[in-house]
């Protein structure tokens, strides 16, 4: 009989994204000692422990040289490798652009259903799982079951509180046995964007600009309140379209989805759009000149003035809190 749920891990490096120790505390939660992590390539022995410290009972370690470089169609073939030989209930992915690829082959190849972008995975009254996942562009929230005898959820990073077991993961030795074949498209070389200093799906506090900003040069008043908060920067879509900043930087619907603890958006109007990516956010803070943007009706503090003097402002007010504390 199916038990426990499997946590694959994309590690980088021998890094781990929060979102790793966010889905192996959760997995703990729900499975206590059940949990399995899997992660792949170059580094992956330098995470064993953080593994193992954060929720996974035991670990599998592909640190073959076939799986140095990410390949859609041969990581799936060996989850499926690792699913049957393991048989966990339920697998968890991350809701990044890595998991968004790989999670969906795996489902089809091991049949199961796959309930995607989650905030929350729980434990129904029949002893099965359950998730809660934004809908209509996450106006809404749903409930979801999933039919399918294995169950898959990919988790939405800076959602779940993470939380220290302190244990030592096993290390269980699993050989896919995979030809060179089956690793078809191979990821060859991953350039990062010049002046992107943190991910944006991983930032606790982001600063936006959208078309009010009014010119390319002048996101560096942007830049300037993000240096004080350490903050990410991003944009709204039109703004990337328009080559302001990279597309890299675009958050919404059609870009990337966000869950800071802060969310400052400076001269974005509040499209539904943009407003799906940034749903997850605890806090919204919205500085526009039109006090009928839409924006507002979605932030818990609004600014409603010119964005080249109250930027600046607070920028400084940030530095004179810091040099206080």
């Amino acid at each position: 009989m199916a038990q426990g749920i499997l946590v694959v891990v994309n590690q980088e490096g021998g890094r781990l994204r929060r979102v790793a120790y966010e889905m192996l505390s959760l997995a703990q939660s729900l499975v206590p000692g059940a949990v399995t992590a899997l992660t792949f390539g170059e580094g992956a022995e330098a995470v064993r422990d953080n593994l193992g410290r954060y929720g996974a009972d035991r670990v599998v370690l592909l640190t073959e040289s076939p799986y140095h470089r990410y390949s859609s169609d041969g990581f799936a073939q060996a989850v499926k490798h690792v699913v049957e030989t393991i048989d966990p209930e339920a697998l968890f992915f991350p809701a990044t652009a890595w998991g968004r690829d790989l999670a969906p082959r795996v489902a089809g190849l091991i049949g199961a259903g796959l309930a995607s972008d989650c905030t929350e995975v729980f434990r129904r009254e029949d002893g099965r799982l359950g998730a809660v996942r934004p809908i209509y562009a996450g106006k809404a929230y749903a409930r979801v079951a999933i039919d399918s005898s294995r169950q898959m959820f990919s988790l939405r990073p800076n959602i779940q509180p993470v939380r220290e077991s302190g244990r030592a993961a096993e290390v269980v030795a699993i050989n896919p046995g995979l030809d060179s074949g089956t690793f078809q498209a191979v990821v060859t070389e991953v350039q990062q964007s010049q002046g992107e200093k943190q991910e944006l799906t991983e930032a606790d506090i982001i600063v936006s600009g959208g078309r009010g900003i009014k010119a390319p040069e002048n996101f560096k008043v942007l830049e300037d309140l993000a240096d004080a908060l350490g903050a990410a920067l991003g944009s709204s879509r039109p703004v990337a379209d328009e080559g302001w900043v990279p597309h890299s930087y675009h958050i919404g619907q059609t870009g990337k989805v966000v869950s800071p603890t802060v969310y400052v958006a400076v001269g974005i109007s509040g499209a539904i759009q943009h407003l799906a990516g940034i749903s997850g956010s605890k806090y919204i803070v919205a500085i526009n000149s039109d006090p009928d943007a839409p924006i507002f009706k979605a932030a818990n503090y609004g600014i409603v003035g010119d964005l080249f003097q109250v930027v600046p402002a607070l920028a400084e007010a940030v530095r004179e809190v810091k040099k206080d504390a």
